[in-house]
């Protein structure tokens, strides 16, 4: 029987199409086995998951603290209840079985981590102001607006989700790019979200090259953020002169999830 491999797609607006460019490419495991066919995203799926993201911010930014804490921990629950398949996935990228179980238990805790988050750092970050006249002066932590997110390397689940819930438990929307060598978590986590209470194009996960996809993730004008994880000083630069564009805050989080 000749085997059929599973062609993961990428994750838009809620849905999963496939990349318009129809190119995809094939992971292969620590051993050089093919382990799965991979979509290649190109510039207009980028473009599309902006637009989707976009579209998200106002529902999600305006959602209380409370409800988005609500919908984060059931993240975790379903995660929960498909940690065999995540460690499965894990272990077919050539994680070893014991470490597997590690990152997604990590995984979990993360998402309770942050749902806990969710209404405690406005009470946190904001600050009453001196002012010079008998008037009250407030400040308080606002939504960026979208993020564009390049994951770390070799941290198929824990690194995504390092990366993308402090961004939404904020009241952002995002656009992630998968690690390229260990993509399989990342659109299984996709399938999570698109069954959660999650609304479609708060998150949206693409996969692909980051040597590709980077000058798009730094360049476009309606990303209000980066959030770039690998080590290429090469990209690094580049992200950083098209971030100026517009003024875009950019993270460089080059450290182990």
């Amino acid at each position: 029987m000749i085997p059929v491999l599973k062609t993961y797609k990428i994750f838009i607006g809620g849905q999963f199409p496939r990349t318009e460019s129809g190119r995809y490419y094939k992971v292969h495991n620590n051993t050089n086995e093919l382990i799965a066919n991979m979509c290649l995203s190109s510039r207009k799926d980028f473009r599309n998951a902006v637009v989707a993201a976009r579209k998200a911010l106002p529902t999600w930014s305006s959602k209380t603290h409370f409800n988005r804490s609500q919908i984060i921990y059931r993240i975790a629950e379903m995660i929960e209840g498909r940690k065999s398949q995540f460690v499965e996935e894990l272990i077919l990228q050539g994680v070893s079985q014991q470490n597997a179980l590690k990152e997604v238990e990590q995984t979990i805790n993360r998402c309770v981590y942050y749902s806990g988050w969710c209404d405690k750092y406005s009470a946190l970050f904001s600050s009453v102001n001196p002012v010079a006249s008998s008037h009250f002066n407030f400040s308080s932590p606002e939504p960026m607006g979208v993020v564009s997110m390049i994951c770390p390397e070799k941290s198929s689940l824990l690194g995504i989700v390092s990366i993308v819930l402090p961004a939404i438990v904020g009241g952002n929307t995002c656009v992630v790019l998968a690690d390229e060598q260990m993509p399989l978590c990342a659109i299984t986590l996709a399938e999570v979200l698109a069954t959660s209470d999650l609304p479609g194009g708060v998150v949206n996960i693409l996969t692909g090259k980051s040597s590709e996809l980077h000058i798009h993730f730094s360049n476009h004008l309606d990303v209000n953020a980066i959030v770039y994880c690998k080590d290429n000083l090469a990209e690094i630069k580049t992200i950083q002169e098209n971030a100026s564009l517009n003024v875009k805050r950019c993270f460089l989080w080059n450290k182990k999830f």
